[in-house]
């Protein structure tokens, strides 16, 4: 299996690549949100990812999936930062051998992305920021404070969490896009069985509470970027796409009515097709 081989942190990767893609083709690293395994980029989008010529990487953060952990199920600090989770990326680009790279992250992952840009602009092509926040402001924030996430989860069985998934789904109001949910039960009992860690969300969480502003610095970022976001995300407010888009010189902006905090699959190609673009524009070819 794919791991790096940094001596401080161990992490699980995947590589996908059309059949004649080649071997320098580009790189794109998608990036997980809080609690996510590599499984929230579902084979399936990133096949619209490697038709379009990308050479995609997905791998699990720390304290999820097959990753490292740091801590134990009463650990709710595993004692790293914002910038120690982005650099992870750096890591797995490192064991790739790959010098630079697209990035695009969700929610968390997206947060990661921007750190990159913001203290690693050099080894960043373009930016994908999807339904992501620049920092702590309640102008962003949809969710509250969350002071669960600082102590010990309470873990539950695998038909609980199953269970918790549908029921949650199939409650959800009635709107433009399929809310997918033998799909998102399919995944949940997946992850479930890869790798149940609920004390790694707090971990991460407790560094995402730590996390410098980034507004400001986003100003100075250079590299394509692209602003993807849900009209109504409850999580993280749609207003800091817009802040971000109007830092970043040049960014695309797209929020989507009826799109909460998750990306309906109806959007994948809508997605797909703003990240190739902004590839393009890092590559000179749009």
């Amino acid at each position: 299996m794919p791991y790096t081989d940094s001596a401080d942190v161990r992490l699980y990767y995947e590589v996908f690549a059309g059949a004649d893609a080649p071997a320098d083709a580009p790189v794109l690293v998608l990036v997980s949100g809080g609690g996510a395994q590599l499984l929230s980029w579902d084979e399936e989008f990133i096949g619209i990812l490697t038709a379009g010529g990308l050479r995609v990487v997905r791998f699990d953060n720390r304290d999820t999936g097959l990753s490292q952990l740091f801590g134990g199920p009463d650990d709710v600090d595993g004692g790293y930062d914002l910038i120690d989770l982005a650099e992870d990326v750096l890591r797995v680009l490192d064991d790739l051998g790959v010098e630079k790279a697209h990035v695009a992250g969700h929610s968390m992952g997206g947060m990661m992305a921007q750190m990159l840009a913001i203290h690693h602009p050099e080894r960043i092509l373009s930016l994908g920021l999807l339904s992501t926040i620049p920092g702590q402001s309640r102008r962003w924030v949809a969710h509250g404070e969350r002071p669960e996430l600082a102590e010990a989860p309470v873990r539950v069985t695998r038909e609980q969490a199953v269970a918790f998934t549908r029921t949650a789904l199939e409650a959800a109001p009635v709107g433009r896009f399929d809310h997918q949910v033998e799909w998102h039960v399919r995944a949940t009992g997946e992850a479930y069985d890869r790798g149940y860690y609920p004390e790694g969300f707090s971990r991460q969480w407790a560094a995402l509470k730590r996390a410098p502003e980034r507004l400001d610095a986003l100003r100075s970022v250079t590299a394509p970027t692209f602003v993807f976001h849900g009209r109504d995300d409850d999580v993280l407010h749609w207003a800091s796409a817009v802040d971000i888009a109007e830092a970043i010189p040049g960014a695309e902006l797209q929020v989507h009515p009826d799109m909460g905090h998750l990306i309906p699959h109806e959007l994948w190609p809508e997605l797909a097709a703003g990240l190739l673009r902004t590839a393009a524009r890092a590559e000179g070819r749009g």
